[in-house]
């Protein structure tokens, strides 16, 4: 006899995914699923052509590498089309409203995907304005609130380390100096609001100045309540990782200085001792787990030794962005109507 599904795959078309928190947690547990099996059949050069000849519209106003990588590949693997979109070489550099884009590669395509994150408070509400006037599936490739691509994979990957059961996890969400650029809040944002529903205590850490959305943290906080999950805050770095089963420090922009990206990092240099090395990895458990979204700072986020070390599992987090994107596509354009 076939074991019934939790989630009905086919009810799955045409939803949008642009928070995790948007999805109940059956919802997410089921993209996970579709997201192992996927990786399986890949693993094994089995076809899993779920979308042929539908296309997929992916508009970037923010540089990427796996993301693009990771659904232009997948894409083809189920028998799709992606499209690039520089959103410099379109109307939208133009303005363009959300409206009218929205309207009119509805009638081209199968779906949308954006990437919208370096502008805090414009992000989000933009892509869900498209997805108002949109009549496919938008997926949220990260904005300024959320980077659900990249959690979905992080706690596939956590299941793979960790066995299905994550409850009581203690996790270690740090800010970590990097001098390259203002980064976005949205992956400390995306973990707060999905790791507690599924049982995992969150410690966040960053310097005085560095604090993350107000209005996102109040979200996950309630979120955490009513999971059994926590989150918790701390100024000091070695204080999040004493005990932790896993670290993920990474470095994020000021939220009141996006504008004036120069006087930013300035502000950041004071906290160069900010860094992933081996003397913080000796605060945390003997198994724990280095995870991190990349591209990291080599050097000033973490040293060589951790993130080429056996705590880490970078690369596992990098891959499984692939097999979690072809289950959102799979899901939500409809390859298992």
């Amino acid at each position: 006899m076939a074991t019934k599904l939790a989630v009905d795959r086919a009810a799955m078309t045409g939803r949008d995914y642009i928070e995790t928190i948007d999805w109940t947690v059956e919802e997410i547990d089921e993209a996970v699923a579709v997201a192992s099996e996927l990786k399986e059949q890949f693993k094994q050069g089995k076809p899993h052509r779920l979308l042929p000849d539908k296309t997929l519209f992916m508009l970037f106003l923010d540089k990427s590498t796996r993301t693009r990588n990771a659904f232009e590949s997948g894409a083809t693997q189920l028998g799709a089309h992606a499209i690039y979109l520089d959103a410099e070489k379109t109307q939208v550099a133009h303005g363009e409203s959300p409206k009218d884009m929205g309207i009119i590669l509805s009638r081209y395509g199968h779906g949308l995907a954006i990437r919208h994150d370096l502008a805090p408070y414009e992000g989000s509400a933009w892509m869900r304005e498209i997805a108002r006037w949109a009549d496919i599936p938008l997926i949220n490739l990260q904005c300024d609130v959320d980077h659900p691509t990249q959690t979905l994979a992080d706690l596939m990957t956590l299941r793979e380390q960790r066995g299905q059961n994550l409850r009581g996890l203690r996790v270690a969400v740090s800010w970590a100096y990097a001098p390259s650029y203002a980064k976005p809040l949205s992956v400390p944002q995306g973990l707060a609001t999905l790791l507690p529903r599924f049982g995992m205590d969150i410690v966040i850490a960053h310097p005085p100045g560095f604090e993350l959305m107000p209005e996102v943290l109040v979200k996950a906080e309630a979120a955490a309540k009513e999971a059994g999950g926590s989150i918790s805050y701390t100024s000091s770095m070695e204080e999040a990782f004493e005990g932790a089963d896993v670290v993920y420090p990474k470095s994020w922009g000021r939220l009141d200085a996006f504008t004036n990206e120069a006087a930013a990092l300035a502000d950041s240099k004071q906290f160069e001792g900010w860094i992933c090395d081996e003397a913080k990895m000796e605060l945390t458990a003997k198994d724990s787990l280095y995870m991190h979204c990349l591209p990291a700072d080599r050097g000033t986020e973490v040293t060589d030794a951790v993130i080429d070390g056996p705590h880490s599992v970078v690369f596992d987090e990098a891959e499984n962005r692939m097999h979690t994107g072809k289950a959102l596509m799979a899901l939500t354009m409809g390859g298992y109507a």
